[in-house]
């Protein structure tokens, strides 16, 4: 028995399960966005940090890295992991995954990936859109148990980076966007002392 999931945020540099392999990869018709609320990883209720979902969008592409979990027991271990780790995304979808960008045929059929639906009856914490700044300065002032959340935003930037994918737009604008701010508050505070 083969699991195969495919990750699209902090998957992608931490896996937390056993695998026997991982390949770098898309998914198409989908793009990456910071429309999810994190709560209980980068966030918290009372402050809730963004994170990554995937949203439909005809045409696009959305890199990552796809897991193969292989035998009974380590499937049972991944799935157990990822369901606490991933327990704020409430969608589980199998979907095509490429390697080859001029291929028409997928390289793996049915890799199981987490999303963030927009449902607030299903998904209390989704965000949703907000603008550059807006989205920016949560993610600056959020931060939960596992760290800020401009960590997780610079983790995922980098990771990207080193699969080759320097056109993630939404991602490397946010991030630019982050510096930009910090850049600034530490300009005030020392112009202040």
């Amino acid at each position: 028995m083969v699991l195969w999931v495919f990750g699209y945020g902090s998957l992608i540099w931490k896996a937390g399960f056993h695998h026997d392999d991982r390949l770098v990869g898309f998914i198409k018709d989908y793009r990456r966005v910071f429309y999810q609320g994190s709560t209980d990883h980068r966030g918290t209720p009372d402050y809730p940090g963004r994170t990554v979902t995937i949203e439909p969008l005809q045409g696009d592409v959305c890199w990552g890295v796809a897991y193969k979990v292989s035998g009974d027991e380590n499937i049972k271990a991944a799935l157990e992991h990822l369901e606490v780790r991933e327990k704020q995304y409430d969608v589980k979808a199998y979907l095509d995954f490429f390697t080859d960008p001029t291929s028409t045929t997928p390289t793996i059929s049915g890799v199981m990936v987490y999303i963030a639906s927009p449902d607030k009856k299903l998904n209390e914490n989704y965000l949703g859109p907000a603008s550059l700044v807006e989205m920016a300065n949560q993610i600056v002032n959020a931060k939960g148990p596992s760290g800020p959340n401009r960590d997780y935003l610079f983790h995922l930037e980098e990771a990207l980076l080193r699969l080759g994918c320097k056109n993630d737009k939404h991602v490397m604008d946010l991030a630019n966007e982050v510096r930009r701010i910090i850049s600034e508050e530490k300009q005030k505070l020392i112009a202040s002392s």
